[in-house]
């Protein structure tokens, strides 16, 4: 079967399944996992930007989609020719799921369990002792944080971090007032690319608080990606662990 996946963090599940560059055809410029597996793998534009022209010129079987990451007009589009999967991951239990569907898809239903049964692991075998109050920052200009309706905000709460903006949807904007609350401010490192300044930036208002950058992919991509986070995992909480003591 050859497949098209319009999602970076799919992509990379599909390779970690076992799929190689024989049957994953296409991918955006976004995909970049792992790195030997996606390089001769032709780019089929962004997320946001799919070149339609391109993929009818690879002759794809399947294509997969996620309802966030991908823009319905270009996705339906698609359907009119192909048949295609928009996927849907807001929390554990729809990666899972998602796992599940790819392996039964692909007949890699062992691969996938293995995968499921890791990431419980991973989540179940770091968590911080106690809860700590936090506030994730995904972009800048305006400042933008996650709600409680994110699978960032799923795993922030897996692993025992309280986002203070809980009571939030989606991605709202705040202003830098808002983070009083917060323990710790964590600086996402996509999709906006925060850097050491941007902390020196926020230590003006805040020069007491614990601001910090984390890696984003391992809080925001789904599928297999979690499963290679567990080492991440514990260290951050033993960073954070030690400013509590």
């Amino acid at each position: 079967m050859k497949v098209i996946s319009l999602v970076p963090s799919i992509t990379e599940a599909l390779f970690d399944l076992g799929l190689t560059e024989n049957e994953i055809i296409g991918r955006t410029k976004f995909c970049i996992h792992p790195s030997e597996g996606v390089k001769n793998v032709p780019v089929i534009g962004g997320t946001k930007n799919i070149n339609i022209d391109k993929i009818k010129a690879l002759h794809p079987d399947l294509i997969l989609a996620n309802k966030e990451e991908n823009v319905k007009e270009q996705v339906e589009s698609l359907m009119n020719d192909y048949k295609v999967i928009v996927t849907n991951v807001e929390n554990i239990e729809d990666n899972y799921y998602l796992l599940k569907t790819l392996g039964n898809i692909f007949n890699k239903e062992e691969k996938a369990q293995c995968f499921n049964l890791k990431i419980y692991d991973v989540l179940n075998e770091t968590k911080i002792n106690s809860n700590i109050k936090v506030a994730y920052l995904i972009w800048k200009n305006p400042y933008m944080t996650i709600g409680s309706d994110t699978f960032i905000h799923k795993i922030l709460g897996e692993i025992g971090f309280e986002n203070i903006f809980k009571d939030r949807k989606r991605y709202p904007v705040i202003e830098t007032e808002d983070l009083a609350d917060a323990e710790i401010i964590m600086l996402s490192s996509e999709p906006f690319p925060f850097k050491e300044k941007h902390i020196e930036e926020l230590k003006i208002v805040y020069p007491d608080k614990k601001i910090m950058i984390v890696d984003g992919e391992a809080f925001s991509w789904y599928g297999t990606h979690i499963a290679k986070c567990e080492s991440y995992f514990k260290e951050l909480i033993a960073e954070v662990e030690a400013i509590k003591m």
